[in-house]
């Protein structure tokens, strides 16, 4: 079956890119010009942090509307993308632990035990590159990734679609959406547009800085200061979703299964990007633990103190990084920040799925 649109390095197929992701090509380890509201720190100026945009991007080729989210949020929870029929998206991304993994790093088809921390679905339709490592280029891309990994639901494109094509809900259903027979497609699009639902918002820093004074308590204000100065937080979490979408080496230790990781190298084979990942959206990041690409870290305690005494030791490692000097009291205060990040509650319910 061919697929609209590229085919991506990685391998797998790519049905959608979101406007302006060849802007990703270059690295904020360098100084940005000034935007509005942009934070400056020893001299390199990133973009400022703020409310959430009330639109999320959505590309020209998968437009969303209720019947395909409503497609996709099944396909989400449904088991069968698997070879054992048992492991869903939402095995790994479970709703009830933030939309992420809370072991430390994600079990699939026959326990196979994957080398990386599930990372969060919250505000994904915002980042342009998916995966620790940004091998896929937009949300479809990411969608039927995991189907196709060994370690995870293990199973082939080819046989998914065959069984779902068998099961008279889907038919309905993807006749419906798409005016087609269930095809991979029309899979990929439908759980990405229910992915691109998923949004982290409306959290006390996003009403404080509307303009409710009360919303965050003295410790957080103080915690905020903090994030965009002397913690230094804000050079890789900046903008409305608290990520600037690039890849950074921390010198996180390496821990699980994998005894070596070079993250993003592997898909731009670039010495400097060797054991570089993704910045993670910091949007109900309370909700996420544990942290990092390899679920390292337990608590944001712990987090909070690697970063402190200016990551690990690794020959990357990002120049943003340094010994910080943090107080014990400053350092609860930029946890109380971060708490204070935490999104409005999703009303949710488990669909039901085709039979």
């Amino acid at each position: 079956m061919m697929l609209r649109h590229r085919r991506a390095k990685s391998g797998y197929l790519a049905v959608g890119v979101l406007a302006g992701i060849g802007l990703l090509g270059a690295t904020l380890e360098a100084q940005v010009p000034a935007l509005s509201g942009a934070v400056s720190v020893d001299g390199i100026t990133v973009p400022g942090i703020g409310p959430l945009p009330t639109v999320v991007p959505i590309p020209s080729t998968n437009l969303n509307y209720k019947a395909k989210v409503d497609l996709g949020k099944q396909l989400y929870f449904d088991g069968r993308l698997s070879k054992s029929n048992a492991v869903s998206c939402a095995f790994c991304h479970n709703p009830f632990t933030g939309f992420a993994d809370p072991r430390q790093t994600s079990i699939g088809v026959g326990g196979g035990i994957g080398g990386r921390q599930a990372p969060t679905v919250y505000n994904t339709g915002h980042i342009p590159l998916q995966f620790w490592d940004g091998r896929a280029g937009s949300l479809e891309e990411q969608a039927i990734g995991p189907i196709v990994n060994p370690v995870e639901m293990a199973e082939t494109h080819e046989n998914v679609v065959r069984k779902l094509g068998k099961i008279k809900g889907y038919q309905q259903q993807f006749r419906a959406v798409f005016g087609t027979d269930v095809n991979l497609q029309g899979i990929a699009e439908a759980i990405a547009a229910y992915e691109r639902t998923v949004i982290s918002t409306n959290s006390p820093f996003d009403r404080y800085v509307l303009g409710e004074a009360k919303a965050m308590d003295e410790a957080a204000v103080r915690g905020m200061a903090l994030f965009k100065g002397k913690a230094r937080c804000v050079l890789c979490h900046n903008g409305p979703n608290f990520t600037d979408n690039q890849f950074h080496n921390l010198g996180v230790p390496q821990v699980g299964p994998m005894k070596e990781d070079l993250g993003r190298f592997y898909v731009t084979r670039q010495e400097r990007d060797k054991g570089a990942f993704k910045t993670p959206t910091l949007r109900s990041i309370v909700e996420t633990a544990p942290y990092m690409h390899d679920g390292a870290f337990k608590t944001l305690e712990e987090v909070v103190d690697f970063l402190d005494q200016g990551g690990g030791s690794n020959p990357h490692l990002s120049p943003f990084l340094k010994p910080l000097g943090l107080t014990k009291d400053e350092k609860a205060d930029l946890i109380a920040f971060l708490k204070a990040l935490t999104g409005e509650a999703i009303k949710f319910e488990m669909p039901i799925l085709p039979k």
